[in-house]
């Protein structure tokens, strides 16, 4: 599993609060977490004086969207890093109070799920994603983005999911994907996950039976 390798920031498990995955970029808030599995650059920086990275931005290969409330001077430093990858790449402030905008959407490049609290920005994420949108719970979640992980080849949904909540996350990312956990059983799966099509960094305290279903439901097997 050269493209799967295990990970923590600064000893927390829970990696994919602090990192944001896409296939055209890794950001973390520094050089302690290891993504040379991703295969793509790594940028760094805080967000509202954070490094919480993941809670409070989300992304797909076309936009990152960032949280009204981030500071102007980490707004610049992101934005300067990522377009110096890719110049294509939008880098917006969503304007909302809802700022941990990582647990309130789930998106690849081909689909989205986002919040009902974010309703009102359907069309704008739309666009800036490039992507069509869905407005859902997911299991009676608001936290969309907390109970599931996708990239561009495959999805792992919180394990408790039910046969529904799969079929609609599935026609909704158009990729498909399974059921699981991380960490010794979490079933808040982005929490413990980063991932893009080239590889998965899981937490550190992920089982071999966890980790091979991650494995299989982000398309790797």
């Amino acid at each position: 599993m050269a493209h799967l390798s295990l990970g923590d920031y600064k000893g927390d498990a829970n990696i994919g609060l602090f990192g944001v995955a896409t296939d055209k970029f890794v950001l973390l808030p520094d050089e302690s977490i290891d993504a040379e599995v991703l295969n793509v650059p790594s940028i760094f920086g805080t967000v509202c004086g954070t490094k919480l990275l993941g809670i409070f931005c989300v992304g797909n290969s076309n936009a990152l969207l960032v949280p009204q409330n981030i500071m102007d001077k980490e707004f610049e430093n992101i934005e300067e890093q990522i377009k110096k990858i890719d110049s294509k790449i939008s880098v917006v402030r969503l304007d909302t109070k809802h700022n941990v905008l990582g647990n309130l959407i789930v998106a690849n490049d081909t689909g989205a799920v986002i919040s009902p609290v974010l309703e009102d920005k359907k069309e704008e994420i739309s666009k800036l994603l490039k992507v069509p949108v869905v407005v859902s719970n997911i299991m009676d979640f608001e936290i969309v983005g907390s109970v599931c992980v996708t990239t561009n080849k495959g999805f792992l949904l919180n394990i408790y999911a039910e046969e529904t909540d799969y079929k609609f996350v599935k026609k909704a990312l158009k990729v498909d994907g399974d059921i699981g956990s991380v960490n010794l059983g979490g079933p808040f799966v982005s929490s413990g996950i980063l991932a893009n099509s080239n590889g998965v960094i899981v937490g550190k305290n992920t089982t071999g039976p966890e980790t091979a279903r991650i494995d299989e439901a982000l398309g790797f097997i």
